[in-house]
Order: C-alpha cells, then structure tokens, then sequence
C-alpha cells in the first residue's frame, strides 16, 4: 500500500503544527517577551514551571480524555487545533492589554494545553494506525518524526528571516501559523472518525508494566538535555557566542539534521535493532556537548558543526524512543491516551526544569538578555547549562538504556 494511500502525509502535516507550537515556543517566548516588554528572566521561568505543575494533573486528565472519545474526537480535537492556534496570535501578535507577564502566562497556559491535547490524542491514533505489525510503528515514526522536525525548522527560521522585512516577524509567524493549523486539522480529519477502542487502561496499570516505566524514566533523562539546549539557545547564541542574527540559521542547521537524519536512524533501527542504533546516537550527543565547553565568542564555525552533529542525534532521539514507547503501549495499553498522556508529562517535565532552575541561575549570575557586557562568569555560566549539563544528563541516560532490556517490546 502506498503511504499516499495510508495517509501518512497527513501526520507528517500534523507533527509539523505540533512541533511548531512546541519548542519554538520555548525558544523564542521567553527571550521574546524579556528583551520587548522587559519581563525579568525569574519571572518567566516561574510561570513555565506553574504550567508544568498544571500538566501534572492536566495531561493524565486529557489522556483519560482521549481514550473515551469517540465519534466526538474529530469535532474534540480540531476544536484543540483553533484554541493552539488563537493562543499563538495572542502570545505574539496581541501587544499585551494587560501586564505582559500575566498575558504571558495566559497565553502560554491556553496554547500548551491545547498542544497537550492534540499531541496525546495524535499520537494515540497513531497505536491503530500502525497496526499490530512492529515495524509499522517505526514506519509511522519516521514520518511522523521528520515532519514534527521539519516543522520546527520552519517555525525557527520564519521569524528571523522576516526580521529583516518587517518590524512585526513574530505577528506575521503567529497568522501564518494559525492558517497553516487550519489546512492541517482538515487534512488530518478522516484519521480522527471510526476508530474503534478497547476498554481504557488506568494510569496504575501502565506504570505496573517494568518496561514501560523504565522507558518513561529513560525518556525524562534523555529528554532533558533537549529542553536545556532549547531554553538556552538563543542566550547562549547572542550572549555567550556574539553571533547575533545567526540564530536562524543555527537552529536550521540542529533541526534540518535532526529531520534528515530520522529515516536514516529508523531505517539502521530496522536493521540491527533500536538500542544499539539508539545508544550510539547518544554517545555521538555526548561528544557534541562536551566539544561545546570549548567553544567561546565568535566560534561560529565550530558551533554549527556542533550544530548539525547534536540535531543529528536528536534525530534517533525523536524517533526511536516514541516507537519503542507506542510498541509497548500497543501491548499493555491499546487505545494509547493514558500512556502517551504520561509520555506528554514527562518530557514537558524536562521543560519545567530547564525553566525554573536554569533561567534564575542566569540571572543569579548576572546575565542580562542581549547586553554588550556580560560579565565573564555569567557567561561561563551559562557555557556550563548549556552544554555541561546536557552532557551529565545524556551520561545518565546511556546507563539506563544500557541497563534496560528491550527485547519484549
């Protein structure tokens, strides 16, 4: 069967919108409303990390959610697709008409609930689209993992090339999004309808599976490196690198790699097995972060090989790790909304650690968002979150893995 037939374009499209609202968001939003409305650094971090305590109960509660609709998902979930994308107009193309943190704080709380909700249900589905045979869920994977990477080169890029065209690029990125979610809630529809479901699993009953515990665990330290670099990007960038207006460019290069490297990744996956495919991408990220502590202001050219080489890891990161996860959730828990409802919460975990601890230790250590003079410890500081902590994380991660059998998946 051809993928045109399977429809698999379709979550292509899909992942795209998702992972636009996601990362991006969480690269661009906090250096967008400190450096244009003044909003302190603490301030924001403090914000995110109450949204991830709302995720703690919320995204569980969609995933219960998710499981018990079933004619109605279809009017549910694009109904998810217009709240994510009216919250992305408001977040950035609405001057605040209130105190800029608490419009933030709105605005951030309405569209990452909107994209826990599609993001639990999207990949739920895709559990029934896959069908029973494993290797269709490497398959659905691969496409649906490029496209979600693709996604969020455009949604990278977008901004900083219309800076140099208009004086409102994130209002012109927010409309264009929101257009973009529409053509895609209407392509994605049919997948929606007719599903049949099994009888709901309790979040008690999946974590009483071993194996799929150890991977959500896996997932929180593996995740977590990705939620640091991602938070940090644009400081470590502008501040530590001095290399203003190549922030664009840059997080194409990490991303570009990441979505050209995921049916490489899946397709060595198939051929001699996700852990050994998986681990080596890991040991490669390790090396990546641990050259970055050697870089400091201008290496620009050393950066974006670092650049292509960590997106290429974060490529079988995407990948894998969800396919293993969906096989498993084929198996202990069909209908897939409480398991990926707990997969959501784990990896938004990793954000909120990125968010209220990292953002106040850098302005703890006298680090102030676009300034020509940081002083050198703030900076090295900020080296050291970057890339020192990542690599911690990532080493932590390769143990588990290695210490995890997945041969029952």
């Amino acid at each position: 069967m051809s993928a045109l037939r399977d429809r698999l374009p379709a979550y292509s499209l899909f992942a795209a919108i998702i992972s636009a609202a996601g990362l991006p968001i969480y690269i661009y939003a906090p250096a967008y409303y400190a450096e244009t409305y003044g909003v302190s650094l603490t301030s924001l971090g403090a914000v995110l990390f109450v949204l991830r305590l709302i995720d703690v109960v919320q995204d569980p509660a969609l995933g219960w959610l998710s499981e018990r609709l079933n004619r109605s998902k279809a009017l549910a979930v694009t109904g998810g697709a217009a709240l994510l994308a009216i919250s992305m107009i408001g977040l950035f193309a609405i001057a605040p008409p209130i105190s800029a943190l608490w419009w933030f704080a709105i605005t951030v709380t309405s569209l990452f609930s909107a994209f826990s909700f599609l993001t639990i249900n999207f990949y739920a589905t895709g559990i029934a689209k896959a069908g029973p045979d494993p290797s269709g869920h490497v398959r659905l994977a691969a496409w649906r993992e490029t496209g979600a990477l693709l996604g969020v080169c455009i949604a990278a890029i977008v901004p900083t090339v219309l800076m140099g065209f208009t004086d409102s690029p994130f209002a012109i990125f927010a409309y264009g999004f929101a257009a973009l979610t529409a053509l895609a809630a209407l392509y994605m529809w049919p997948e929606w309808r007719g599903r049949t479901t099994q009888t709901p699993m309790g979040i008690r009953d999946i974590l009483s599976d071993a194996l799929a515990k150890r991977l959500l665990i896996l997932a929180l330290f593996n995740a977590t490196p990705l939620a640091v670099s991602s938070t940090l990007f644009l400081f470590y960038v502008n501040d530590r690198l001095g290399a203003v207006g190549w922030e664009g460019p840059l997080l194409v290069l990490f991303f570009l790699a990441a979505a050209v490297s995921a049916p490489v990744w899946s397709r060595l996956a198939a051929r001699f097995g996700a852990k050994p495919v998986l681990l080596t991408a890991m040991v490669l990220a390790v090396l990546s972060f641990g050259y970055t502590l050697t870089l400091g202001s201008g290496d620009v050219i050393q950066f974006a090989i670092v650049c292509v080489l960590s997106g290429a890891t974060i490529g079988a990161d995407l990948t894998l790790l969800p396919a293993m996860f969906a096989k498993r959730m084929a198996q202990v828990s069909p209908n897939g909304g409480q398991g990926f409802g707990l997969w959501s919460l784990v990896n938004k975990l990793t954000l909120a650690f990125a968010a209220v601890v990292l953002l106040p230790l850098l302005e703890q250590a006298g680090l102030t968002a676009g300034a020509a003079n940081n002083p050198p410890a703030a900076l090295t500081m900020l080296t050291l979150l970057y890339a020192g902590v990542p690599c911690l994380l990532k080493l932590v991660a390769i143990g588990l893995l290695v210490a995890t059998k997945l041969e029952d998946t």
